[in-house]
């Protein structure tokens, strides 16, 4: 059973009990990220959340990580594009070291210049390995074919210009805008006792003051339709074509993912059965929503050596084209609402699943949904709701087209995706 309550200073505090559990987590969830960032802040928000691990004026990086690993638990955190969370999971007998810690963690960091410089290198090693990965590179690359400008486009860990530019004043200006207790959502999941709870979250929590909070306010999303192409010396190719997709508070998300099960999304699906298991073309090959509160695109990457591409491509313009023209059948509709119900289920076979959604949900669409009422929403797909959800994502238009790889195939793939003309992107 869920439960949610407000501190005299705004925090919203949002708990599931779960008694059979021998631990808890704890998750601190705030509505930043790469979108609330201007040109100047990119990765900001990424950079804050490696920060807040840095030190405090009571302890050192090292002394955080001496307290939590000397209670056997774990302490970590992720920054999205629409919020960062900072989270514990412990043994129920040590909640509140890990309460303390968090606390410490978030109100006291230090900020040390020293410790800022050190923390640049670091996460410029970050963004160079997450260069390395293309097909890490080709999602990126898609977003600013899909949105150019708009914030939804901007990478998360930023990039080497930005980064190298923040001092302690920078960061200390974003932090104090957007981390403030009227903008947080602690959420909370396991074995606890909930008057000792209360209490220490009033203990930790209670005295924070607020800031000046900022809200930034996020423009509609306008999809641009772009085909970029970026150059790298890499033996495969690597493609994601996106599509215009649903919003996240939208009831269609769950028609939109039982169709995506029987398309791309799962081993059983169409494309990866045609493209990999009967023609043995690609290693990958998946589809996928991305869902936020201002819209959401939908997502088919393949990764493939390039003398592949051509038919690779032509077989994913086929199944669309099938897929409009002939529908789907009851039994893979069935299928699919089985795989979601099935993967949704023991998906939160744990306190940390639970917690991160009762937070993510909380905080971006101000309700949490109960599993028996996302049960109850997947059993009511009817064929209906899942043909409508095919035709929305295809019936648009391609939003945009990334392609990565040692040579340009910008002209195959804009005669066979039928995309608008392509533009290069110059690597780095």
């Amino acid at each position: 059973m869920y439960k949610s309550k407000s501190l005299s200073n705004g925090i919203t505090v949002v708990t599931e009990k779960i008694p059979h559990f021998r631990s808890v987590s704890f998750g601190l969830w705030f509505k930043t990220g790469s979108m609330f960032e201007s040109e100047e802040t990119s990765g900001i928000s990424h950079f804050i959340e490696h920060m807040l691990f840095k030190g405090t004026y009571k302890r050192s990086a090292k002394q955080i990580a001496d307290v939590m690993d000397g209670i056997g638990g774990q302490l970590n955190a992720f920054t999205a594009k629409e919020y960062t969370c900072y989270y514990f999971k412990v043994l129920d007998e040590h909640l509140e070291t890990g309460i303390e810690l968090l606390a410490d963690m978030l109100l006291n960091s230090s900020f040390e210049p020293a410790e800022i410089e050190k923390e640049k290198g670091v996460i410029l090693e970050e963004i160079l390995m997450y260069e390395d990965s293309p097909e890490d590179v080709a999602y990126d690359l898609l977003s600013y074919a899909m949105f150019r400008d708009h914030p939804l486009s901007k990478p998360i860990l930023g990039d080497r210009h930005t980064l190298l530019s923040f001092d302690r004043s920078k960061t200390q200006s974003f932090f104090q805008k957007y981390y403030s207790p009227n903008q947080v959502i602690i959420s909370v999941a396991g074995n606890f006792d909930d008057r000792q709870l209360e209490e220490l979250i009033q203990e930790y929590f209670g005295n924070w003051k607020p800031f000046q909070a900022h809200c930034k306010s996020i423009p509609e999303i306008s999809y641009c339709g772009d085909v970029l192409f970026r150059q790298k010396d890499i033996e495969q190719t690597h493609i994601c074509i996106g599509y215009p997709s649903t919003q996240l508070s939208d009831e269609r998300i769950y028609s939109d993912m039982a169709f995506n099960n029987i398309f791309g999304g799962s081993m059983s699906s169409r494309l990866f059965q045609k493209i990999r298991e009967d023609k043995g073309l690609v290693y990958s090959v998946i589809s996928h929503p991305s869902n936020y509160t201002i819209g959401g695109y939908y997502t088919i990457y393949a990764g493939m050596k390039p003398s592949n591409a051509q038919e690779v491509l032509s077989i994913i313009s086929d199944e669309i084209r099938n897929v409009l023209h002939d529908g789907i059948t009851t039994d893979e509709l069935i299928k699919a609402k089985e795989q979601l119900k099935g993967n949704y289920i023991l998906g939160l076979e744990s306190t940390g699943s639970r917690m991160n959604a009762m937070g993510k949900s909380k905080l971006l669409l101000g309700e949490i949904t109960t599993p028996e009422e996302v049960l109850d929403k997947i059993n009511k797909i009817t064929m209906d709701d899942a043909l409508f959800s095919m035709n929305m994502i295809f019936s648009q238009g391609i939003a945009g087209i990334s392609l990565i790889g040692k040579d340009d195939i910008s002209d195959q793939v804009a005669e066979i995706i039928n995309a608008r003309p392509l533009i290069a992107v110059n690597n780095g």
